[in-house]
């Protein structure tokens, strides 16, 4: 009995070490990495949300300002829209950005009264659904009758998905063709303008948006834009007639 007795304290000793040392360990990794890595989660959030707000208050600003100044042309989406510089690709036009950032087909349903609704442009040219491409459908039409019902004189212009690269992005250009089909008919359904981007900025040779056209396979550069704007303004001109 004596012997077992002194087996067992050995064992409960040595599973209290292991205890202390695993406690030990996942207060390391604790302290090293996860809480630096939620911190670090908690201040991206915080900063996309300070940015969202800063971008609605700016549309209020601007909504007012152009009470007696009326915009032709209105761009709404996420990062390709808010990344796009409209003065130096649409220098023919009144334009105004309501890009933002990040945005999906949700958020963007929810900003429209300031984004355009209340800026009440001659035409909207959307781009959305990148962000959110397994659900944009969910409310995707959704968007579309409530341009047709807030702003029923206005011309809409739907863009498609566009053609993406790299390892994350490239993986998605089937479902963006995917999703590119439904858009185009309900463009038809609305009698809105589609316009198809996915065609010009995808290389068939290599199953994915053309070299240089993107910096990091989804977002453009000035090539990428440049094709982009080659695409839209013809429309432009023959809805304005300029």
């Amino acid at each position: 009995m004596k012997f077992l007795r002194k087996v067992n304290k050995k064992i409960w000793y040595a599973l209290a070490l292991l205890l202390v040392a695993a406690s030990a360990v996942f207060l390391v990794v604790y302290f090293a990495v996860i809480r630096p890595e939620k911190r670090a989660e908690e201040e991206l959030r915080a900063q996309i949300e300070a940015y969202y707000a800063a971008k609605l208050a700016q549309y209020e600003t601007e909504n007012a300002q152009y009470a007696d100044y009326e915009v032709e042309v209105a761009f709404i989406g996420d990062s390709l829209t808010d990344g796009y510089d409209l003065a130096r690709y649409y220098p023919q036009y009144k334009t105004s950005n309501r890009g933002i950032g990040g945005e999906t087909t949700v958020g963007l349903e929810k900003r429209m009264k300031v984004s355009v609704y209340d800026l009440k442009p001659q035409v909207v040219v959307m781009l959305i659904g990148a962000n959110n491409m397994d659900t944009m459908l969910d409310n995707y039409e959704s968007i579309l009758k409530g341009l047709q019902e807030n702003l029923p004189d206005t011309e809409v212009v739907l863009l498609s998905l566009t053609a993406m690269g790299g390892e994350s992005w490239g993986k998605k250009n089937q479902l963006a063709a995917y999703n590119n089909v439904t858009i185009k008919l309900l463009a038809e359904k609305y009698g809105y303008t589609y316009v198809d981007l996915f065609s010009p900025l995808y290389d068939v040779s290599i199953g994915e948006v053309y070299e240089g056209y993107t910096v990091d396979g989804g977002h453009f550069t000035h090539e990428g834009y440049t094709v982009v704007t080659n695409e839209i303004t013809p429309v432009l001109q023959k809805i304005l007639g300029k």
